[in-house]
């Protein structure tokens, strides 16, 4: 599984193998694990904060999806897809984010330069 164009192998994925070509065959299910596991291996890899430390800073923060991705000058779903793993963060907006949780008035910084 290819994350941010690096290869990530993911151990313990169940598939069907063609004995002709050798090619992997998965359920959706068993994909949507393999992507998962990729996104979370390459965090974890990487330093970079999950998404339940994502989700926390956001709401300890009281902070809605749309309103912390509009702070971080980002798309308005892009939050989201941290969230869900459906994508991973930069390292520079995994920067941004443990600003935000570790330094205080940060927040505020952003809310007064935010577009």
């Amino acid at each position: 599984m290819s994350v941010n164009g690096e290869a990530i192998r993911v151990p313990n994925i169940p598939h069907l193998r063609c004995h002709k070509c050798g090619e992997g065959l998965f359920t959706l299910q068993d994909a949507e694990m393999m992507r998962l596991g990729a996104f979370a291996i390459y965090r974890r890899t990487r330093g970079l904060l999950s998404i339940a430390e994502i989700r926390a800073i956001r709401e300890r923060y009281s902070l809605t999806q749309a309103e912390l991705a509009r702070l971080l000058r980002l798309g308005g779903n892009t939050v989201s897809r941290w969230e869900a793993g459906r994508n991973v963060q930069s390292a520079a907006m995994d920067v941004l984010l443990r600003l935000i949780r570790d330094l205080p008035g940060s927040l505020e910084y952003l809310r007064h330069h935010a577009a």
